[in-house]
């Protein structure tokens, strides 16, 4: 009887955060059609005068000013179930905060692909060229081992002498770790001469460092964090995720695209078969663990950790998010109205997490009490810096001044309250807090983060 009692409750509560989770899908995708509707309306109904000019002053002659394209870019890196610039028509999924700077770029990598396959992918959005997974990983995960060809690369001159910023959003964070340590073993075909200096910054928005317990609560085996539960809601995800990309529906996937097309699914090539063998778990990105969900469990952020280094010339900055207090010394949910609907039963979930008694911890010196503080994806621990298995270097940061001048080499971090969405798609509910986040961010890249000379900002001029 209370067998069945528990998992009543247990059907009720996939169901409920199934339900949930669909609505905020359906919110976000219609929000992006009823924006470029509107769009496309207002430019055939009310087309702008060209009749008009400005006329611009001349700046005096000792006036030195830098264009955009003389600074290093920003690169904001998005995470599970993201999109870059040209994915859901106009929406932004860091609220249109690229707008803020004159010179970042937005990424469309793939939302469900794994952090290693995004790597790959973002290295040669930005310096051009046909996508290379690479042949050895390619036949381990039985997918094709190129992809998508970018005629131009965003940043072609990428290198030493033209190192990038980046920005990471969630498992984003990761995923340049991942690319930075690439760089540093000379991962890339043909750019021997690569290097972790490559990369001048990195900042991380509620970075995924070392893994989640979500990922269990969603369905991944705690036992080997690898496989998936029979029943949960990530085998709902899973079976959706097969059905839109067999379907293959191309202005559908132009839309919106979890990124698997080099594991070839469509109905085109895989047939009714190809179809029937991913359904079963046989064949596919699922079959063969090249997704994202493995890589944040708190096993697979250890295998992808254990050869992750924090470099001594590149600038680490992380935001870590907490929606959780405690009360007498039990961990609840800081309130009701400030956590988004899609994560609030998360949070709860979360901050009584048990590791289960019969599986083996996932690490030396595991306390479930240490992940109990979370933002409703992520816990708060696995924010801060890389710490499993080995702790990086890092420095707790109260005030913003109390980390000037920045070392390169360091983590340092800083706990924010808000739940794991607060600066990203929607800016209003972040408010005042959305600028100052992304002005600081975007502050520290321009003025407090360089290796030579700082480069003079448009419309400013050394003192």
């Amino acid at each position: 009887m209370i067998r069945m009692w528990i998992a009543s409750l247990q059907l009720a509560e996939l169901f409920v955060s199934s339900l949930v989770h669909m609505l905020y899908g359906f919110y976000i995708f219609s929000s992006a059609v009823a924006g470029d509707l509107s769009q496309a309306l207002n430019e055939t109904f009310f087309k702008p005068s060209t009749n008009s000019e400005v006329k611009e002053e001349p700046l005096p002659e000792t006036t030195t000013v830098a264009t955009a394209d003389n600074l290093p870019p920003i690169v904001l890196v998005h995470g599970i179930f993201g999109f870059g610039k040209g994915r859901l028509g106009g929406l932004s999924y860091f609220a249109g905060a690229e707008k803020k700077d004159e010179r970042v770029l937005v990424p469309d990598l793939g939302s469900l692909t794994s952090i290693y396959d995004r790597a790959r992918e973002l290295f040669y959005y930005l310096k051009g060229g046909r996508v290379d997974y690479g042949e050895e990983h390619s036949k381990a995960c039985g997918h094709f081992q190129f992809g998508r060809f970018y005629e131009q690369g965003h940043y072609p001159e990428w290198d030493e002498d033209h190192p990038i910023h980046f920005v990471g959003h969630s498992a984003g964070a990761q995923v340049v770790r991942v690319l930075q340590q690439m760089l540093a073993d000379k991962a890339f075909k043909g750019y021997e001469n690569s290097n972790e200096n490559w990369v001048l910054s990195i900042t991380s928005l509620s970075g995924a460092f070392n893994g989640t317990t979500r990922t269990y609560l969603d369905g991944m085996q705690p036992e080997d964090g690898r496989t998936l539960m029979p029943i949960c809601l990530l085998q709902l995800c899973r079976l959706g995720v097969i059905i839109y990309d067999w379907f293959d529906i191309s202005w559908l996937k132009a839309y919106y695209n979890f990124g698997f097309d080099h594991f070839n699914m469509s109905w085109k090539k895989a047939g009714i078969w190809g179809l029937v063998d991913c359904l079963l778990g046989n064949a596919g990105p699922f079959a063969s663990g090249d997704w994202i969900l493995p890589d944040l469990t708190i096993q697979g952020s250890l295998r992808l950790n254990s050869h992750l280094h924090t470099f001594p010339n590149t600038y680490y900055f992380s935001y870590a998010t907490k929606r959780t207090k405690k009360i007498f010394g039990v961990t609840v949910p800081s309130g009701i109205l400030g956590i988004h609907p899609l994560l609030f039963i998360r949070v709860l979930q979360m901050s009584q997490w048990r590791h289960p008694s019969d599986v083996s911890p996932p690490y030396k010196g595991y306390r479930d009490e240490d992940w109990q503080d979370n933002d409703g994806a992520l816990n708060t621990i696995s924010m801060t810096h890389p710490r499993l298995p080995i702790e990086h270097p890092n420095r707790f940061v109260a005030n913003d001044s109390d980390c000037q001048p920045l070392e390169p080499g360091i983590w340092y971090y800083k706990i924010v309250e808000g739940d794991h969405i607060l600066f990203i798609v929607n800016r209003e509910r972040a408010g005042i807090h959305f600028d100052l986040i992304y002005d600081s961010i975007f502050e520290r890249c321009r003025k407090h983060v360089f290796r030579k000379t700082p480069p003079t900002l448009p419309n400013q001029t050394h003192q």
